[in-house]
């Protein structure tokens, strides 16, 4: 199965952007728009993995989330990586994203997942370019100045993909939270 790992910002920061961008969407026919539901920041592609491996990262995922505090981030402006993807970017405490992201691949590699060796880019994907049709310059220019509101990332994700795309959570897990077993009654 296609997996990764990720976390997803809260309803009203998703509502937010999905209504910054409404107007570009409506003048900007050429890309290939992600749908609000789909939205999330991926920390790790693990690509595609058999069920035992999809264990072993469960496992050290649950860790990483346990010593893992929460970030405070707001979805800010936009930018593309040529014209095959149209973002939008973060403010706040990206560097303590950045270290969450750097567990989870510390994380998937001990699990056995050959990992692609690229520097971490905190990002949200809103579109795919379709080459040759208008490009999306455009779309940058009229995000530029997008902030949305300051929210709490704190529930890590381990997410299935499915053609579609359709996206299926296998586990999630609060950031610092308690993960004991539900059955254990010590401090």
């Amino acid at each position: 199965m296609r997996v990764f790992v990720a976390v997803v910002p809260p309803p009203e920061a998703l509502a937010e952007l999905a209504a910054a961008l409404a107007p570009v969407q409506r003048n900007l026919r050429g890309p290939r728009w992600t749908r609000p539901e789909q939205w999330h920041l991926t920390l790790a592609f693990l690509g595609e993995l058999d069920e035992d491996t999809v264990d072993g990262v469960r496992a050290g995922l649950a860790g990483v989330a346990a010593r893992s505090a929460p970030v405070e981030l707001a979805l800010t402006g936009a930018g593309r990586f040529g014209e095959r993807v149209l973002w939008t970017g973060l403010a706040g405490d990206t560097a303590g994203l950045g270290a969450l992201a750097a567990e989870v691949a510390a994380v998937a590699r001990a699990a056995g997942v050959a990992l692609e060796d690229r520097r971490f880019a905190a990002h949200l994907t809103l579109a795919r370019g379709r080459g040759g049709v208008g490009g999306l310059a455009p779309a940058v220019r009229a995000l530029a100045g997008f902030t949305g509101r300051t929210w709490r990332a704190d529930t890590l994700r381990l997410v299935r993909s499915r053609p579609g795309p359709q996206y299926d959570d296998l586990a999630t897990w609060p950031l610092g939270g308690d993960h004991r077993d539900p059955g254990f009654s010590g401090p």
